[in-house]
């Protein structure tokens, strides 16, 4: 199948199943890629994490924080669905900053975070990317903001509703009745910039190797492994990667490592059509999409 019609078929696949995909997928020894509206902006939600988890290490290693400092962290209460970790702790507890970036990163626990860029505030990490020229990531604020959506306001059975908000109140330009949707007062990125990220972690660059291999190794133990990595996980590979949820929102950004020294960057940026807060078939259709545009260009 020429490219050309791959992307057709991808397009009308994403867009039968309910999904608007901003995808990009990387050859990280060649250049090559392919991808489906890469340079759009859109909120990134736990993406985020990310950066935050380059920012602190790199802080750690240049000595202006140490990773065995303690912390008091309040507990974040959270009874909604979705929040991990100290996010759903009911007590405060005393924890060591390493320790943070592993929940944060691995388990997506937005209150660890928080804790983090307490330490490192969004203009800092914004500071740092442009350091390593990376550009494309915009940081704008925590995590707490995303534990207060509709969604938070509504019973169970009702979450639908906060769904078609997030779907039907959007404008042309992207801005959005839900703070946290609006690209003007969201943390936002592209799939290009993700991936852009990935490659400056995976490969020589501006990022010091000690940073890069503490980053790879924390995206490596990542728990939440529904999305994308049954498409790119095997005994023959290696799947690192952050996932990405907040209403509508499902992304994954991540990296595939085969046996035979073939590596590629993925980043899958998604807003559902769906007024519908559990969607695995969406969540399958994400990877089956992404391992598509790998399997094309490996075969190069």
């Amino acid at each position: 199948m020429s490219t050309e019609a791959l992307l057709r078929e991808l397009r009308r696949d994403l867009h039968d199943g309910g999904l608007h995909g901003c995808l990009l997928v990387r050859d990280l020894h060649t250049g090559e890629e392919l991808g489906i509206e890469p340079d759009a902006q859109l909120p990134v939600a736990s993406l985020v994490k990310v950066p935050l988890a380059l920012a602190t290490i790199e802080r750690i290693r240049r000595g202006e924080l140490d990773g065995a400092t303690m912390l008091d962290v309040a507990p974040g209460r959270i009874t909604t669905p979705g929040p991990t970790g100290l996010s759903r702790f009911r007590h405060p507890v005393r924890i060591a900053l390493d320790d943070l970036l592993y929940l944060s990163t691995c388990v997506s626990d937005g209150t660890a975070a928080d804790a983090l860029f307490g330490l490192t505030p969004p203009t800092r990490v914004a500071a740092i990317l442009q350091e390593f020229g990376l550009v494309g990531i915009t940081v704008r604020h925590g995590m707490r903001e995303l534990s207060e959506t509709p969604e938070e306001r509504f019973e169970a059975g009702q979450a639908h509703l906060a769904h078609a908000l997030a779907i039907d109140a959007g404008t042309s330009g992207r801005g959005h009745r839900v703070p946290q949707l609006d690209t003007t007062r969201a943390n936002t990125g592209s799939a290009r910039a993700y991936v852009d990220l990935l490659q400056a972690l995976w490969t020589p660059s501006a990022i010091p190797p000690e940073t890069a291999g503490r980053v790879r190794e924390l995206m490596s133990h990542h728990l939440l492994r529904h999305r994308l990595a049954p498409d790119f996980s095997s005994d023959a590979t290696t799947w690192s990667s952050k996932t990405g949820t907040l209403l509508n929102l499902r992304h994954e950004a991540g990296v595939v490592e085969h046996a035979d020294g073939q590596m590629f960057a993925v980043a899958v940026l998604t807003e559902s059509l769906v007024p519908a807060s559990a969607q695995p078939d969406a969540e399958a259709l994400m990877g089956q999409v992404a391992r598509r545009l790998r399997d094309h260009l490996r075969q190069f």
